[in-house]
């Protein structure tokens, strides 16, 4: 009698895929084998015998690091799936109210300070049993890209309209344009956007916003000199060497010297939690989700709110 039971032999691990991954997410074997808890020696077995079944190599190491070939590169795809459905099939049977995992988080620097420790500390004393990872949303890309990759479980991100993705509406955030306070809180004109403008670098989607904004303002593009950190273009701001554009959340608390205005026309960031749809209702995810709505709307929440934001034209005035 014929078996009819599928076979594995030529089938991979779900150990030698998160092996593949571990060493092309970490760039080196060293970083990844301390990222999965093993030996070097025991990382490579396990890429040895996922090359010799895929038949060619699929990482290559350089001086730079190790990374993917091109058939290495197709497989990272297909591996990130088949590894994050197998921990799905664990993470959907969890009940609600014993929760255990990690659960990955990218977001904006300015969200994670002002917006995520109310809903991370009331989500731990809820479900202690989950791990929290912050991930920079910030990189090429950015948090939604994190999201579809695998990378991420859940990602604050500028909402857009993507099909793929299952967004949940957070808060408004204002642009507000930055100034010395010697400049005075009299209304801004599309003059005072002429530069020399210092913004943070792009392509995000924050930075390709505000050029939108701008170039619809009339500013040109060699008017503006992109700086990585927010706290230098605030110095550089309140010592006279030009003004910016940011969003409130990145300028709380407004530093000394300064002052924050509304724009000629309003220039709002909508807020949202990126997910991908199937992996929404996930126990953990879910949980997370409805813990920072819930801090969202407590009293006294540091969100901001369009319809609270400087109202008849106030500043922030430091």
């Amino acid at each position: 009698m014929t078996s009819t039971r599928p076979s594995t032999v030529g089938l991979p691990s779900l150990a030698q895929l998160r092996a593949l991954l571990a060493v092309a997410d970490a760039g080196g074997f060293s970083e990844a084998a301390a990222e999965l808890g093993v030996s070097q020696s025991t990382l490579s077995e396990a890429i040895s015998k996922l090359e010799a079944l895929a038949g060619r190599p699929l990482l290559r190491r350089g001086r730079t690091g190790t990374v993917p070939t091109p058939a290495g590169e197709r497989r990272l795809t297909h591996a990130r799936a088949a590894v994050q459905s197998a921990g799905d099939a664990l993470l959907a049977a969890q009940e609600d109210t014993q929760l255990r995992g990690t659960l990955r988080v990218a977001s904006f620097r300015s969200t994670a300070t002002h917006l995520l420790p109310p809903a991370l500390a009331a989500f731990r004393a809820q479900h202690p049993g989950v791990t929290v990872r912050l991930l920079d949303g910030e990189t090429e890309g950015g948090g939604q890209e994190l999201v579809r990759h695998g990378q991420a479980d859940a990602a604050i991100v500028i909402e857009e309209n993507w099909g793929d993705l299952r967004l949940t509406p957070l808060v408004m955030d204002e642009y507000l344009f930055v100034a010395p306070a010697r400049r005075g809180s009299h209304p801004v004109t599309p003059e005072d956007l002429q530069g020399p403008l210092l913004l943070a670098p792009g392509p995000n989607s924050c930075n390709l916003r505000v050029m939108g904004y701008l170039r619809r303002c009339g500013v040109q593009p060699g008017r503006v000199t992109e700086i990585g950190e927010d706290s230098v273009i605030l110095g550089m701001v309140a010592h006279g060497l030009g003004v910016s554009v940011m969003p409130r959340l990145a300028l709380e608390p407004l530093p000394d010297g300064l002052v924050a205005l509304p724009l000629p026309e309003r220039l709002m960031r909508p807020l949202a939690l990126a997910t991908l749809p199937h992996r929404a209702n996930l126990p953990v995810i879910r949980a997370f989700t409805g813990a920072l709505l819930a801090a969202l709307h407590r009293p006294h929440a540091p969100a901001p709110d369009p319809a609270a934001a400087l109202p008849g034209g106030a500043s922030l005035l430091h």
